[in-house]
């Protein structure tokens, strides 16, 4: 049957290839989907206009026509080549009407003429898209019409005309919907990407008075259930204390149009924020009408920032003690000494004491230091094997800055003194230290004994100069406490009494 099929002309093949007229279809109907019933009042008005039995909405692809409605007919699609037409395109954009295919030399050959349904007369108009012809309203009779009235093809022109109406409306609602779906995509992608960096979005409708916000919004300012609320109780959310601040510049931001910037704490939850926002839309007098905002949870940075600012006052404080009580080193060292060799060796020891103080309470933050590390290292420079030498016993004690640098400097003159004169000076010597903590009348106490044993006998006569006064006056600065030290002959024995 093919072979008998009459060859597509070049001038209707030329047509159906044109490039202006693929793009043209594939704009207005990127994906066939299949017949769309919105079409299908306007097959059925067509077959009733010619009181035919079979009418088409067609587009025509360059090897197929897809039918997107169809009245009298099952099949969707036919071969273009093989099409009414797709000869009737090539011939223009008027109305074309077949009387009797098989009469006509350009028709009678045609399959569906020859064969079933065995088509006798053709009545179509184009669907014309940005004036490119991309498809047709059309209608068949299996029995000849050797009349048409005149006024039936304009008005099949006009329902070709709807059709393409419609086409271009469907397809402008499709891209609408993509649009919108990339938008939602978008959307939920933001507020993902925002909850995920613990952002928070909101609006504030001025003109409604009204503020809403992302979940993470609601969760920093700590109001539950999370919903859109009064301009008044956000306002009320923020903390009394920088409520009237945070006011301002949001008013200041209403007025200039320039960007709010502030930070606030949340009244219920405590945090921290960091808010950013600007005025979104204005209405026609200028008036502001929508205002959009991100808050940042800042708290772990104001904390940071607030304890720094602490650490450089107690620094500052630190820095004045220390200068006076280098002061008092200084004087102390010259009166035990006139050698200036003497005088360096003695001072320098006790600067370290106080740089190995200092040291430990840097590493903390100036808060509290255990006493087994104050300990440890005042001491472990000056024996000779700190495991064997040094026996403590102890509760477990935190020091204040105050008392770290005052027992500090006590333990180092003990301890210098134990190298040079007494028990580590020698390996068989040993230092024993107990550290108790008692309860004196509400007040904890720290008790502790330096006892000396196994080393050199001891010359009280000879020893009671060295760095007594500087001992005794260590602790000066802590209230109710205490330095005894006993020159005895088998070993040094100090007794400390501090309040902790």
């Amino acid at each position: 049957m093919k072979d008998n099929v009459q060859p597509l002309s070049s001038d209707v093949a030329a047509v159906l290839g044109t490039p202006d007229r693929l793009m043209a279809l594939d704009a207005a109907v990127p994906i066939f989907t299949g017949p769309d019933p919105d079409f299908d009042d306007i097959a059925s008005l067509a077959a009733q206009l010619f009181s035919v039995p079979i009418s088409l909405v067609s587009i025509l692809g360059r090897t197929d026509q897809w039918f997107l409605a169809r009245e009298g007919t099952r099949e969707i699609r036919a071969p273009s080549e093989d099409s009414f037409c797709a000869r009737m395109i090539a011939r223009g954009d008027d109305p074309m009407v077949v009387a009797d295919a098989s009469r006509n030399p350009d028709f009678a050959c045609l399959p569906s003429v020859t064969g079933e349904p065995y088509l006798r007369f053709y009545a179509g108009a184009p669907v014309v898209v940005d004036d490119q012809p991309i498809g047709t309203v059309c209608v068949f009779d299996v029995e000849p019409h050797e009349e048409t009235p005149p006024d039936l093809l304009p008005k099949l022109k006009r329902l070709a005309s709807l059709a393409a109406s419609l086409l271009k409306l469907k397809e402008e609602a499709r891209r609408r919907a993509l649009a919108a779906e990339m938008l939602s995509r978008e959307e939920k992608r933001h507020a993902l990407a925002l909850d995920a960096a613990n952002v928070a979005s909101w609006l504030w409708d001025v003109s409604a008075g009204i503020v809403s916000g992302n979940e993470t919004f609601y969760r920093m300012l700590g109001i539950k259930p999370p919903k859109p609320m009064s301009a008044r109780r956000f306002f009320t959310a923020v903390h009394p204390l920088d409520r009237k601040a945070t006011i301002g510049r949001l008013r200041s931001a209403l007025a200039t149009g320039k960007e709010y910037d502030g930070v606030f704490r949340a009244a219920k939850s405590g945090r921290w924020l960091l808010g950013r926002g600007r005025v979104h839309e204005w209405d026609a007098e200028g008036r502001p009408t929508v205002f959009l905002g991100i808050n940042v949870d800042v708290t772990d940075g104001q904390l940071a920032s607030e304890r720094t600012r602490l650490l450089l006052r107690e620094l500052n404080h630190r820095v004045k003690n220390t200068l006076a009580m280098l002061q008092s080193l200084a004087r102390q060292t010259l009166r035990q000494t006139n050698d200036p060799v003497e005088f360096m060796d003695a001072f320098a020891g006790r600067l370290q004491s106080l740089s190995e103080a200092h040291g430990l309470l840097s590493d903390h933050e100036w808060g509290v230091i255990h006493l087994k590390m104050l300990l440890q290292k005042q001491i472990m420079p000056y024996a000779m094997d700190y495991e064997s030498q040094i026996e403590i016993h102890k509760d477990e004690v935190e020091l204040g800055p105050d008392q770290a640098v005052g027992l500090g400097l006590v333990l180092h003159e003990l301890a210098t003194n134990a190298r040079k004169y007494g028990a580590l000076s020698v390996r068989s010597g040993k230092v024993v230290i107990a550290a108790r903590v008692v309860n004196e009348e509400g007040q904890r106490v720290l008790n502790m004994t330096w006892h000396e044993v196994g080393g050199p006998p001891v010359d009280p006569g000879g020893r009671r100069g060295f760095g007594s006064v500087l001992i005794e006056r260590s602790l000066d600065k802590i209230l109710g406490s205490s330095v005894h030290v006993e020159y005895l002959p088998k070993g040094v024995t100090a007794v400390i009494r501090m309040p902790l």
